[in-house]
């Protein structure tokens, strides 16, 4: 068990007590999801740390002198502080620091996390957010002109895939990240505008249980507006075949002052969706398995029908899709992007004619396959 003592901090505000690791919550109406769900505080630490098996973060760690260290030991060099949230943590012989004092105001090793830039490997030893930057893939954050962007390495059919996914969603009026190419990297804006509110992955809330219905029920027994938007998350999921949707890619935003709810996170982080792994076969998606599991989801929860049928605006057709791909410059296949999307659109569709349910859109001109 971890022996740590000291504060839970929302910037400088008292989040909750820790005793010998055990904790003692001050104000519940801020204390992150996570540890509601389940009082450890050693895990919510482990889940903020910077993903060991990349390489460029072993070499992150290297410079940094931090190669023995273990998570935890490893995001409190950095008072376990992230660039998307204001959450840290306050040692007990820390007693004058302040959220000023531990916020990031720069990443002088931004290019090491990135590619592993040599020239970065010798400098000095200075606070910085890529010790609390999770995620599988190479990437960083960069200050630019007060706004923090992450950066990410990628191949052509990764960063058209993420791109592709952002105008679509964007086209069709959904939340989404923004996102930006930048010459052979991808890049995102943070999306919380420094900490401006506090974003919470899903894992906080349904642990490592990525189940529609599951997570639907969860986010309308917490808002019913976060279950609306989840709803069109997993819909451009859908779509778009992203097989990778996990509980640490999507979540909440939430007010710093008082801990409230605001809405679902905007859509992000679908760059192994599409064409990411190439041409899939089954371009007309016969037996797909996330057309199955999101028609389970309209079929067995009445609200997330009535939330979709509501919500989405059908307005996706060949013409859209081809002045969405005009945006990215990198070369696909359009129009097996056409055939694969459509045939998801159209299956979903053809759900309702076959539950004799009106969807809304039994006017509007269906583009042919």
């Amino acid at each position: 068990m971890l022996r740590l003592n000291g504060t839970l901090m929302s910037r400088d505000t008292q989040v909750a007590q820790v005793k010998d690791g055990n904790l003692e919550v001050i104000n519940e109406a801020l204390l992150p999801l996570y540890l509601k769900r389940t009082g450890y505080l050693e895990g919510w630490l482990e889940s903020r740390a910077i993903d060991r098996h990349r390489t460029n973060s072993r070499l992150l760690k290297k410079a940094l002198r931090l190669s023995n260290y273990d998570d935890v030991s490893m995001v409190l060099k950095v008072s376990a502080a992230t660039i998307t949230d204001t959450y840290w943590f306050k040692g007990d012989e820390e007693s004058t620091l302040t959220y000023r004092d531990i916020v990031f105001k720069e990443n002088l090793f931004d290019k090491l996390a990135l590619y592993g830039d040599p020239d970065s490997f010798n400098l000095k030893y200075s606070p910085t957010p890529e010790l609390t930057n999770i995620g599988s893939y190479e990437k960083c954050w960069r200050l630019i002109d007060g706004h923090w962007w992450l950066y990410k390495q990628g191949n052509d059919m990764e960063r058209f895939s993420e791109m592709f996914i952002y105008e679509l969603g964007k086209a069709l009026g959904f939340s989404m990240a923004e996102y930006e190419l930048d010459g052979k990297y991808i890049r995102s804006r943070d999306f919380t505008d420094g900490a401006s509110v506090n974003y919470e992955a899903a894992n906080g809330l349904v642990g490592d249980n990525d189940d529609y219905i599951f997570n639907f029920d969860a986010f309308e027994t917490l808002f019913p507006d976060t279950a609306k938007q989840y709803v069109t998350l997993i819909y451009l999921d859908t779509l778009c075949f992203n097989m990778d949707r996990h509980t640490e890619n999507y979540g909440i935003l939430r007010d710093v002052q008082t801990g409230a709810v605001l809405s679902l996170a905007p859509n992000f982080d679908n760059n192994i969706a599409l064409l990411s792994r190439g041409y899939p076969k089954n371009e007309y998606r016969k037996n797909d398995k996330l057309i199955e599991l999101f028609q389970e989801l309209l079929l067995k929860r009445p609200k997330a029908l009535q939330y979709f049928t509501k919500q989405i605006i059908h307005k996706l057709d060949r013409n859209l899709i081809l002045s969405c791909c005009d945006k990215i410059p990198v070369k696909v296949d359009r129009d097996f992007l056409c055939n694969f999307i459509l045939s998801a659109d159209r299956q979903i569709s053809q759900l309702f004619q076959s539950n004799g349910i009106s969807n809304g859109f039994e006017d509007e001109p269906r583009q042919s396959l």
